[in-house]
Parts: structure tokens; sequence; C-alpha cells
């Protein structure tokens, strides 16, 4: 392990995994330290959604999840006696278009599995204790069970090492938000009586939400609100026949589960830095931001943050780009964090409205808006977060205008060419105009000659993380320059 490595990342979920395995599959120095002994060996987040597969497909590994896991096509909301809505997976606008139901237990172990194939081993029982930054680097502190001590310097800092982050404490940043006040049960156990076994299956019932979430097998995730919460008040976790009791009253007839994996209660944060980084430090996943569990957006909005910031401290490492770089992944993933805050505690308020006439009103519109395709479809795209894109971002050319196809700020739904994932730029279009961008700026773009006479017309660059940064006309091609040359500064 280098004692000074480029990149220290404190926490290794499957965040602190994810920025892992980018920085080194870029060859960037890392070291990665946790306090725990060992990962978890809890579902917690199940779901990896089509976005965060894509990024994973173009950084060439997202079979490795695949495998371990189980693909859900679509959710079904209920009442217990009447479907209210049906949502199809299938028309998600991506080459990946389902949910993939995996275990964080096994999310982690396929990243660390893959990291250590790399030969990076995480530390465990090793706690980042104390930081400074120096301003061309930082110091930081860690400590192991015995008490020995370890001072570290690394020209970066990542903090993913939760909702009670260290880092972000470091920092002095708040963690702005609420617990809402309310009881929630989870369940992880087998289950019989559900039908169709690759779907999300919600009830909303006139005492509260039921919600049941494939994992794999017979396998499920249960979640159910448990009534008003008090300041502080602890909640005992629920037994098995409380659990059976709860899906008999508000499920359909004949669920029940048995030899149950595990069994808590817990409470909603929702909370958010401002910023996710200062000088040489970041703040990623839940260190930056933690929300309703309903659309299962955390781990994923997590992942992604490390992808954004993964190319472009790797670009900055090396040399290729500026400093400066850096700065517009806050702004990027910050009015992300805003949105996925918004949208989880606006599905929440929904599934545990208690008053019986907004309940009928809730119901009659969800029944009414479920029966255009259209909003279904929406939903979908959504949930599966395709529809993020950078349009305020200081990296999106908001200059150039084209009829057809994804804009500035928008995601290139395609595959990017081999090589292209995470560490360059892809100059799309005309040969002789994308072949002349990859020859002047060899360390920041790849060209990709248009095969397609759609693509043919248009000049695109696209970020190293699938998202389009300039897309003109080829008689922009100048335009396109200055957007690199600006990069490099």
């Amino acid at each position: 392990m280098s004692n000074s490595p480029k990149v220290l990342i404190a926490g290794a979920g499957p965040v602190g995994l994810t920025l892992a395995n980018e920085l080194v599959r870029h060859g960037i120095p890392i070291r990665i330290v946790d306090k725990s002994a060992q990962r978890t060996d809890k579902s917690k987040a199940l779901v990896l959604w089509s976005r965060t597969l894509e990024l994973f497909d173009d950084a060439g590994y997202a079979k490795d999840f695949m495998s371990a896991g189980m693909q859900a096509h679509g959710a079904w909301i209920s009442t217990g006696t009447e479907v209210m809505a049906k949502v199809s997976f299938d028309v998600i606008d991506s080459r990946i278009a389902y949910a993939l139901m995996i275990a964080q237990s096994e999310t982690e172990r396929v990243l660390e599995e893959r990291l250590a194939a790399s030969g990076v081993t995480v530390e465990r029982t090793v706690e980042l204790t104390g930081f400074t930054d120096g301003g061309t680097s930082v110091e930081a502190s860690l400590t192991r069970p015995s008490g020995e001590r370890e001072t570290v310097e690394a020209d970066w800092l990542v903090g993913c090492d939760g909702a009670h982050s260290a880092v972000r404490h470091g920092l002095g940043f708040s963690f702005e938000g609420s617990t809402l006040q309310s009881h929630w049960a989870l369940a992880d156990g087998h289950i019989a009586g559900l039908d169709p076994t690759d779907h999300l299956h919600i009830y909303w019932h006139r005492d509260g939400i039921l919600a049941f979430f494939p994992i794999v097998g017979d396998r499920w995730r249960v979640i159910a609100n448990l009534g008003p919460a008090k300041d502080g008040e602890v909640h005992p976790d629920p037994t098995l026949d409380e659990i059976n009791r709860l899906m008999a009253h508000r499920g359909s007839p004949g669920i029940v589960m048995s030899n149950p994996v595990w069994l808590a209660a817990f409470r909603i944060n929702e909370r958010k830095v401002r910023d996710y980084s200062k000088g040489r430090v970041f703040l990623a996943g839940d260190a930056a931001h933690i929300h309703s569990p309903a659309g299962g957006q955390g781990m994923n909005t997590g992942m992604q943050d490390a992808f954004n910031l993964a190319w472009k401290l790797s670009l900055v490492i090396a040399g290729a780009a500026g400093p400066s770089l850096l700065d517009s992944y806050s702004r990027e993933r910050t009015a992300v964090g805003d949105r996925v805050l918004k949208n989880a505690g606006l599905m929440t308020e929904a599934a545990t409205l208690s008053n019986p006439l907004l309940q009928d009103m809730r119901n009659t519109i969800l029944r009414i808006a479920a029966s255009f395709p259209q909003i279904r479809h929406k939903i979908a795209d959504q949930l599966a977060e395709v529809d993020i894109g950078y349009p305020d971002s200081p990296l999106t050319d908001k200059s150039s205008h084209i009829a057809d196809g994804p804009k500035s700020g928008e995601r290139w739904p395609n595959r990017l060419p081999a090589g292209a994932g995470g560490r360059k730029f892809t100059a799309l279009g005309p040969a002789e105009l994308v072949t002349a961008l990859a020859a002047k700026f060899p360390r920041l773009v790849m060209a990709a000659p248009a095969r397609d006479p759609a693509h043919a017309t248009a000049l695109r660059l696209i970020r190293p993380d699938g998202y389009v940064g300039f897309a003109g006309a080829p008689k922009d091609f100048a335009r396109a320059e200055a957007y690199l040359a600006a990069l490099g500064s």
C-alpha cells in the first residue's frame, strides 16, 4: 500500500468501492479504508437501476452484478383488493431496461472482489480520525483498534463514509433536513403467495403502506409504516408474527413469510449537505445525502456521484484537464441530490396519507394517471434515473443547437466506445472532424466517426460518464475545439 496515494477513500460501502474500482481502472494509486471489520451481510439497498448499470456497462463490469441478482420487470400498486396501477420497466429508455434486484451484501462482494483482483485490498478496522487540507495535499490520521496511528498524505480525500461521515464532520458541513415522525418496519425473508415474482408489489392500504421487493428466489424485502413517532423514540424490532399479521391485514390473501433473514425497525431521514466538496476534500453517497427508501435511489445516486467524480479526478491527476474541472462535481451532483430528495419525499408522502378523503383522491388520481402509457413511461424513466441530465452544468455548452438526438447536458443512451467509458471524451461526428479533435487533444478525446447517418450530421462531445457536453453542427468545429481547450486550462 502506498503511504502517499493520489486519492484516499474513507468508507468501503457500495459508493466507496465504486469510486475505488473506477480510479484503479484509470491507473490512479489509491487507498481505501473502513472502520468495519467486514463488509455488510445485510440486504440493505436492494436495486441497481438502469442508469447505474449503463455506467458499469461502459466501465466493462455490469455482467458481474447481473449474475448475482435477478431482473424485476415492473411494479404493481394496489389497495389489496384492486390493482390501481401497473408500471412496466420494459419501457425504460435504456439498453438495460429492467431493475436488477441484488442485496447490498452481494453488490459489495462483487465490487470488493473486483478491486482485490486489481491488486487493491480494503484496509478494514482502520478509521479515519482526522485530516487537514494543506492546499497542495491532505494529511489524514488513520487509527486501528489497537490505538496504533498512521499519518497519510494524499493528494485528495473522498468521504464515502455514510450518514455519520467523519469526513463531513471534519469539514464542518451541516447535514440539513429532518427525521420523519413515523416508525417503520423492515423484514427480509422467504415469502409464499406473491405473484408475479419479478415485480415490486406495493399496497396502499387504509392503515398504511406495505411494500414487497424481490431479492432472489423466494426471498423478499417487506417494508411497512407502523405509525407516528416522537423525537428520539426507538421502536422495538418487529417479530415474524407481527410481520405476518401486517401482511394479512394490508396485503392480498395468502401472503406468508417464513425463515426471516433480517427483522428491523427504522426511521426515515431526509438530509443533505449544500456542497459536496471543499478544497481537496469531497463527499459522495450517504455522506452527502440520505433520503427515503421510496424509489430505491439512494445507493444508485451515490454510485453515480462516484462515477462523476472518478473521471474528473482521473483527468486532473493525469494533467489532461485543469483543476477547475473538479468544481463541476458539486454543482452537478447537488442538483441531482436535491431532485432525488424531493421525489423520494413526495413518494413517501403519497404512500403514507392517513386521511381517508385524501387517500381516495390519491387513488383516483393514480388510476387516471396510470391509464396513460406516456405517464407510466415517465415514471419508469424517473425511477431508473435515465432522465437525469446536467442542463445547468458549467460543462454543458449551451451555445449550439441541433434538431435531432440528445442535446448538450442530456444523457447519451448508447454504449460508449471501448476504452472511452470513464476515461476520455468521445468525439462523435464526421470522420475528418473527430479525428482532428482526437489528434489535437489526445489525452482528452477518443474519435468515434459516425457510422449512423443520423449522427454524421452533428458533432458531439460525449463526456466519459455518458452525458453530452457539446452538441452542434459540423460547422461548429471551432466551438468544439474551444470547449476542449477550456477543459485543459
